[in-house]
């Protein structure tokens, strides 16, 4: 079945399967590898994305289902060769070790402060139950989303 949706501000139209995950469309077709796939099963968020400005799991979201949505990869987060203010917070405050999780983190993130602008410790911490870091111990992942978001509400 042909689908249309727009992925990273560009309207993009590709024949699909009625089985392909979101994922691997944006993955093996569009090549935007920074949707990271880990569990297959919706448990880890690594493969994070936002769909119409909310975040979702891809590995468990059929290509079909976005059919006429807007989807933002990772890849789409950085303008004019800037990096977002929640990837930069995530560099500065070193709330990344291996990556792996990373882009899925910044993503689950950026839907946090649009929902929650301030959000507490407690808050992220609540926010983020379902992206799992194997490296970090969550801390400095906590201080890059609170200046993050910070710097988000003072753009």
């Amino acid at each position: 079945m042909e689908i249309k949706l727009t992925v990273n501000a560009q309207l993009v139209t590709v024949e699909v399967e009625a089985n392909l995950l979101l994922s691997a469309l944006l993955r093996d077709r569009l090549r935007l590898t920074g949707t990271h796939v880990a569990c297959d099963t919706s448990q880890c968020g690594a493969c994070t994305v936002l769909v119409d400005g909310a975040s979702a799991k891809s590995c468990t979201l059929l290509a079909a289902e976005a059919a006429g949505s807007s989807v933002v990869t990772i890849e789409g987060l950085a303008a004019d060769g800037a990096l977002h203010p929640m990837q930069q917070a995530f560099h500065e405050q070193h709330g990344l070790q291996c990556g792996f999780c990373t882009p899925g983190m910044v993503m689950s993130a950026v839907d946090l402060v649009a929902v929650n602008p301030d959000p507490s410790e407690a808050e992220i911490r609540a926010w983020l139950k379902g992206n799992i870091c194997r490296c970090t111990g969550y801390q400095n992942i906590v201080k890059a989303i609170r200046a993050g978001a910070a710097a988000l509400r003072s753009a």
